[in-house]
């Protein structure tokens, strides 16, 4: 699988509280990925990457322990079907890293890289991880939308493109032009939101129906 010179390190220093939590992670399931997620990219590189979809951090039992973003854990289930959907995947997600799933023009990363202690980072552990979502903007020369998932990944994306946070507001199915880039923001795909029904299918659907809208005539 391609990487990005932008993707942490596997022992990154720079957040001791994820670093504690790691080690002790690695301790307790040493067969687990247990380190910063890299970028899950097409396999024709960044270069062909015209949609980037942010999400929170890395779950414990999701991609902490696969070293995929959204594999292994029940918010993958939707947002791959989405992307199938809209032909930005490809029909093959089995929930592991070997099943055989390829992304299309797209490109899925996490504000934050390592998983949090109840998948909750803190201030200062988002700010830290920012130079890298930064970097991986960057890393994408072709890039024209962005899909965030969540209020967090939100809200980081928004400095990472060096915009202020009440100039791009969060809120589900908003969009805001940055730049060049459009942003396209929704609840977050998890478990909780979806029991609750504060996110459901056909509302995460609408949105990447406009991201395909807006790609299209483009």
């Amino acid at each position: 699988m391609p990487t990005l010179p932008s993707d942490p390190a596997r022992d990154c220093p720079v957040c001791p509280r994820l670093v504690a939590f790691r080690h002790e992670l690695r301790a307790r399931e040493p067969s687990w990925h247990n380190a910063p997620v890299k970028t899950f990219l097409p396999a024709s590189g960044a270069r062909s990457v015209r949609l980037l979809v942010t999400g929170l951090a890395p779950g414990m039992r999701g991609a902490n322990r696969t070293g995929r973003p959204f594999t292994g854990d029940y918010a993958g289930d939707l947002l791959y079907a989405t992307l199938s959907r809209f032909g930005f995947a490809n029909d093959r997600f089995a929930a592991r890293p070997d099943d055989g799933l390829e992304l299309f023009a797209t490109a899925i990363t996490n504000a934050v890289r390592c998983v949090p202690p109840q998948n909750k980072p803190v201030g200062a552990e988002i700010n830290h991880c920012r130079p890298f979502l930064t970097a991986t903007i960057a890393d994408f020369p072709d890039l024209r939308a962005i899909v965030t998932l969540g209020k967090i990944a939100h809200d980081s994306t928004v400095r990472a493109l060096g915009t202020r946070l009440a100039d791009a507001p969060f809120r589900h199915g908003g969009e805001h032009q940055i730049g060049g880039i459009r942003l396209f923001s929704s609840y977050h795909c998890s478990r909780y939101n979806t029991n609750t029904r504060r996110l459901t299918a056909d509302m995460f659907v609408a949105v990447f129906q406009r991201v395909q809208n807006y790609l299209d005539d483009r």
